[in-house]
C-alpha cells in the first residue's frame, strides 16, 4: 500500500458515505490538512493530520495507517485516530438540544402566536441573548 488519494481514504473509513460526496467536500474546502485547502487527488501518508468540517462539527483525523478498500465500521479506528476534542462533540450536542423544539404528544401543529414564539427564542440563541 503505497499511496492513496485522500478521497479515496475518507470513502475507505466512512467519513463519507460515497467517494463523490468526499470529493465534493474536498473542493468545496472543508478538508484541510495543515491549514491548506486540498485537492482530491492529494496522496495521504501515516501521520498526515487532516482537519474536516462536516456540517457544524470540526473534526480532527490523524492517519494511523493507508487502506484501498472500504472496510467495516468497526475496525475503522485502526486506521484512524480522532483528535477532535471532546468540547466540540459537546457543542454539538447542546446545539441538538436547543434547536429542537419540544411539543407534547397529541398537541397537533403549532399555531401561529406559537410559531413566532419559537422563532423569536431560536433567534435569540443565535444571536447570543438569551
Amino acid at each position: 500500500m503505497d499511496e492513496v488519494r485522500i478521497d479515496k481514504w475518507l470513502w475507505c473509513v466512512r467519513i463519507y458515505k460515497t467517494r463523490n460526496q468526499a470529493i465534493e467536500a474536498i473542493k468545496a474546502g472543508k478538508v484541510k490538512m495543515q491549514g491548506s485547502s486540498l485537492k482530491p487527488s492529494r496522496i495521504v501518508k501515516p501521520g498526515d493530520i487532516i482537519n474536516l468540517s462536516i456540517g457544524p462539527l470540526n473534526r480532527t483525523v490523524k492517519v494511523k495507517e493507508l487502506l484501498h478498500n472500504r472496510i467495516p465500521a468497526k475496525l475503522v479506528a485502526e486506521y484512524l485516530e480522532d483528535l477532535t476534542p471532546v468540547e466540540e462533540y459537546e457543542r454539538i450536542q447542546l446545539m441538538k438540544e436547543f434547536n429542537a423544539e419540544r411539543r407534547d404528544r397529541g398537541l397537533g401543529r403549532p399555531t401561529k402566536k406559537d410559531r413566532r414564539y419559537i422563532d423569536k427564542l431560536k433567534s435569540g440563541f443565535k444571536d447570543g441573548l438569551l
